[in-house]
């Protein structure tokens, strides 16, 4: 049994519980991903870069942490909530026990809380601001603590995620079904890391893309500069209303160059052709969000993290159409301008975690810029 650790929302709720991981104090917006397994990959997807996040499923834990499956350079969450933590990891992959993960990471873990409970409240009252802590026992300074944290809406966080330096990405995936990758390499993208997850770079390795990773704020004058045959804008975390410079810079490349958006990235683009964006109540996390091609009438079943929609009826500029929309809610979930040769989506096509519906995204990128070098 571990040392007593309390969750304490800004509403007044404080939920008690165990520690594990390391004995410290987190705030951040309090959420939850719907996900049965994976959660080495939530752990470190900078896309949850100031949230703390619980897990639905009850057993987190049970096979492990292993050096395959990393998909940034640390932990990203600000906290971690579980139902049950099993104290034995079985899987011939592990290489570390989840709780000792954290505890490196200097990150608390809570469990033993009635995680349906607080998941109930968050889906009826939205995702809230909250303080994790193994280190204060005062239910009332900890609420206190939480109704003064800052919130995410009008805050840069890519700036805490995003890379310092350019370079080039050479790994390919480890393991991609229903794809043969591509031995020689041909096209040429610059990759724009708001929060860029690892397996999205393996994906696009894997269709032969020559890759150059570049900050966020990198100008449009110098990814031009680079002549790519196409850009790339990842995924990462928060409101994209604020990034303001990589909005401006995303504006003079459309256009001018084949884009690829994914989840924030997909935000942004909205955002550079003069559309708006808002907070979804609880947002979409997990491996299980149904997501419908107006084109074809497919469902795909589509892993997702975000908090944040385009409104596409906003916008009013060029011929941009909705390609995608989440059958759960009716929200945007793709978009597509053919004239100025750009798509986006906001679920994650690389589904680390998650199902692989959505892969053929990446195949239809490297068709677009074979198309665009005839």
């Amino acid at each position: 049994m571990g040392n007593a650790a309390y969750l304490a929302l800004e509403d007044g709720t404080v939920f008690a519980g165990q520690s594990f991981g390391a004995l410290a104090e987190r705030c951040g917006e309090v959420v939850f991903n719907t996900s049965m397994t994976g959660y080495q990959e939530i752990l470190m997807d900078p896309s949850y870069k100031g949230q703390i996040v619980t897990m639905t499923t009850p057993h987190i834990g049970n096979y492990g942490v292993n050096w395959e499956d990393v998909e940034s350079r640390r932990i990203q969450v600000e906290g971690f909530i579980v139902r049950e933590l099993p104290r034995l990891e079985s899987n011939w992959r592990s290489r570390e026990k989840l709780e000792d993960f954290l505890k490196s990471a200097g990150l608390p873990g809570i469990e033993g809380i009635d995680t349906r409970a607080l998941v109930r409240k968050l889906r009826t009252q939205g995702a809230m601001k909250g303080v994790l802590s193994a280190l204060d026992c005062d239910p009332r300074s900890l609420v206190k603590k939480a109704i003064e944290s800052p919130g995410l809406v009008g805050v840069d966080l890519v700036q805490h995620v995003t890379t310092e330096n350019p370079y080039n990405w050479t790994e390919e995936d480890v393991w991609d079904p229903g794809h043969t990758p591509v031995e020689q390499e041909r096209e040429f993208i610059v990759a724009y890391d708001f929060g860029i997850k690892y397996n999205i770079l393996r994906c696009l390795r894997n269709r032969g893309f020559r890759i150059r990773v570049v900050p966020a704020n990198t100008s449009a004058e110098d990814v031009l500069a680079m002549n790519p045959d196409g850009v790339f804008l990842s995924n990462g975390p928060g409101d994209p209303e604020p990034l303001t410079t990589p909005i401006e810079n995303i504006r003079k490349i459309i256009g001018r160059k084949p884009i690829f958006g994914i989840c924030l990235g997909h935000q942004l683009l909205g955002l550079a052709v003069h559309g708006k964006t808002f907070k979804l109540k609880f947002g979409h996390r997990g491996g299980n969000q149904p997501v419908k091609d107006l084109r074809s009438g497919k469902v795909e079943i589509t892993s997702q993290n975000h908090g944040f929609c385009v409104d596409v009826d906003s916008i009013k500029q060029g011929n941009v159409a909705l390609t995608h929309v989440n059958l759960n809610d009716q929200t945007v979930e793709g978009m597509e301008c053919p004239d100025d040769r750009w798509f986006s989506v906001q679920y994650h096509p690389e589904a680390s975690p998650g199902p692989h519906d959505a892969r053929y995204l990446f195949d239809r990128f490297a068709q677009m810029l074979r198309e665009d070098n005839a």
